[in-house]
């Protein structure tokens, strides 16, 4: 084999891994959320934990998963976040999920842009926004055994 036609060899070769990555399929399960948005503005459930986004412009209600650890990660705004102690007068809205009633007992923590947050499965928490204020906050859930 000639110089000249190693080098042709080797540059089909060459050629051809470059336009490799182009035609190859994501990998299952891979997703990506442009700026942030998850595709048709909901969250998506993969196996053991789903994705969400969310934003509030008021106060929420009193929620406790028991089965699911939430980690959140707030976007932007600010809000007072109650977590903790017991639920009085709460229903159970769907398996494993208490919302409504009253936490009596928890702690206040403020969070705003930039902060995470992780709330074990079976923990009471509910956020207060100040009028006129606003958070979004991406969230992760975990089902826990």
């Amino acid at each position: 084999m000639t110089q000249n036609s190693r080098i042709r060899q080797t540059l089909v070769v060459l050629l051809g891994l470059t336009f490799v990555p182009v035609f190859a399929a994501d990998p299952a399960g891979f997703l990506i959320w442009p700026k942030g948005v998850p595709p048709g503005g909901k969250g998506i459930k993969f196996g053991n934990h789903g994705l969400s986004v969310s934003h509030r412009d008021k106060s929420g209600i009193p929620e406790l998963h028991q089965t699911q650890t939430d980690i959140f990660v707030i976007q932007s705004g600010a809000a007072t976040l109650l977590v903790g102690g017991e639920i009085s007068g709460g229903k159970t809205t769907e398996p494993n999920e208490v919302r409504g009633g009253t936490i009596h007992g928890g702690v206040r923590k403020a969070v705003s842009a930039g902060d995470v947050v992780h709330i074990p499965a079976k923990t009471p928490h509910q956020f207060f926004l100040e009028p006129g204020r606003q958070i979004t906050y991406f969230v992760v859930k975990v089902d826990t055994p």
